[in-house]
């Protein structure tokens, strides 16, 4: 069974890193073979926006942010972790890894 994952990314001024984050997680889940929804809440607003199915179906959340996360109550109940906007930049394996694991240690 494939893992799903989904995810939120958003830089102080939504512009470069949050879409070179949600580039890198897309990157490191696909070639570990993971099914992968990114939002990114950018200057621009909001693009590729979860659905309240994908907020269903993920096992785990990934708030890769500098700022606070537009609607967040969409997420309640569900593990998440939250990192810099830059720490899938520097390593989208780690915090891939560091999310599931969230979820198969509980």
């Amino acid at each position: 069974m494939k893992r799903k994952i989904i995810a939120v990314t958003a830089c102080a001024t939504g512009i470069a890193h949050t879409f070179m984050a949600a580039q890198a997680l897309k990157k490191e889940a696909k070639a570990k073979g993971y099914l992968l929804k990114v939002e990114t809440q950018g200057a621009t607003g909001i693009d590729n926006a979860l659905t309240e199915k994908d907020c269903q179906i993920g096992e785990v959340v990934i708030f890769a942010v500098d700022t606070k996360v537009r609607d967040e109550d969409r997420f309640a109940g569900k593990k998440f972790l939250k990192v810099p906007v830059a720490a899938p930049i520097k390593d989208a394996e780690k915090v891939i890894s560091d999310a599931l694991a969230l979820v198969d240690n509980n």
